[in-house]
């Protein structure tokens, strides 16, 4: 008997199907599979993989530092291509998108809760790692859930300057983050595996969290690089007073996935900030997300 917390109540035959499937589709060892053939470096299949990828995808190749598909020397640096000085603006003030993509939800984080999608919340303190004391900081604050989906630029950047004071890696679940997975698995977000970096900034603490998902090959941090824990744990880090502080400027690149996913940002209630997009804008790294109310 499939357990009632798999999916929603309105989700349709077709739709539980595809999440049943994910249940039973063993997902770590897959995108482990799946991260060795990115790492494939064989010219006629990483090419090959490639020219496919961005002929379904429709991927704006303008746009990267390197146009040549050829060039790239596995999967994984395609996918996680930098872009060509002045793809992107930054905007001067108030809070900067961290990703490319399409903002799936944004609010205020109420009564602990974040919105995921039509009946489906969340946790903070879920999301956070299970910190209750973190987590309240954000009580009343504001959220925004940015989908990247496989054609964006996949590089996560800084919303606003700060200092990293903590990163904490949640082991969990790899399912798919698109529409349909995120209206119908319960608390699809604080499941999934992720990073979560907190940071000190001019509008006080945020959150950035960057969640994985099915056949995801890895996460990435500047600071850290790939995100391989030894065990399947919690592991945190205390960034608050090292030797030599993390400190990054607003647009400057903090993170990257290896494969598609989702990037959620986290301000508290006295940051007086106020969303300037809503659910299912379209949204480009750097543009105006939220202003000072």
């Amino acid at each position: 008997m499939i357990k009632k917390d798999f999916f929603s109540d309105s989700a349709t035959w077709s739709d539980k199907l595809f999440i049943v499937l994910q249940y039973v589709a063993p997902q770590h060892l897959l995108s482990r599979l799946v991260g060795m053939l990115a790492e494939n470096e064989t010219p006629w299949l990483k090419n090959f993989l490639i020219e496919k990828f961005i002929r379904h995808f429709r991927v704006n190749m303008n746009e990267a530092v390197q146009s040549d598909y050829k060039l790239y020397h596995n999967f994984n640096s395609f996918f996680t291509r930098p872009l060509a000085d002045g793809a992107r603006q930054i905007c001067a003030e108030g809070i900067a998108s961290p990703a490319d993509g399409q903002i799936s939800q944004l609010g205020k984080i109420e009564y602990g809760r974040i919105f995921q999608a039509k009946g489906q919340s969340y946790s903070a303190v879920e999301l956070l790692g299970g910190d209750a004391e973190q987590a309240a900081k954000f009580d009343d604050g504001m959220f925004a859930t940015v989908y990247l989906s496989p054609r964006d630029y996949h590089r996560v950047h800084m919303p606003v300057a700060g200092k990293l004071l903590r990163s904490i890696y949640i082991p969990g679940d790899l399912f798919s983050v698109n529409a349909t997975t995120a209206d119908n698995v319960p608390r699809l977000f604080s499941r999934n595996e992720r990073l979560v970096a907190i940071f000190d900034t001019q509008y006080g603490e945020m959150a950035l969290v960057l969640v994985g998902a099915m056949i995801v090959a890895g996460i990435e941090t500047v600071w850290a690089g790939q995100v391989s824990p030894r065990q399947r744990k919690i592991e945190e880090q205390d960034f608050s007073a090292p030797p030599n502080p993390v400190v990054l400027d607003k647009g400057a690149e903090m993170g990257r996935f290896k494969l598609g996913s989702t990037a959620i940002v986290l301000f508290r209630k006295d940051s007086g900030l106020q969303w300037q997009l809503a659910a299912g804008d379209a949204v480009q790294m750097g543009q105006l997300l939220a202003v000072k109310n």
